[in-house]
């Protein structure tokens, strides 16, 4: 009767190793997804902010010199009107480029969903031990 003990105990630790290797190849692969979506993000927010240069280089060259100068008969100064406008595109690209950073916060490229599994997964581990 100690013998079959012995190759019962034998057997679940074999299944115990097998599972906890299971298991970690799963968190492996969900791990490798979550970052992957990550970076896509990230890529995302990389995109916005290069879009918001793009859109703010050509906003200067097509607009700008239109604009100052309608807004010149209007104040009374080119000089004024300048500023005018030269201050409300800065506003508007400053704007943009806080939005794409935003996007890309350090917090939004943690693998939360990775670290809540393993967590839960090391938490039924020490209860089946335990139990």
């Amino acid at each position: 009767m100690a013998d079959y003990q012995g190759q019962g105990i034998q057997s679940l630790i074999g299944d115990a190793l097998r599972e906890t290797s299971d298991l970690a190849r799963k968190e492996m692969m969900l791990f490798k997804a979550e970052l992957s979506d990550n970076v896509k993000t990230l890529l995302i927010g990389i995109g916005m902010i290069a879009g918001a240069s793009i859109f703010a280089v050509a906003a200067l060259i097509l607009f700008t010199e239109a604009l100052v100068k309608w807004l010149a008969t209007v104040v009374g100064s080119e000089a004024l009107s300048a500023l005018i406008v030269g201050a409300v595109m800065a506003a508007a690209a400053v704007g943009l480029v806080l939005y794409g950073r935003s996007t890309m916060s350090a917090a939004s490229l943690a693998p939360n969903r990775s670290i809540k599994s393993i967590q839960r997964d090391t938490q039924v581990l020490s209860e089946k031990v335990a139990g």
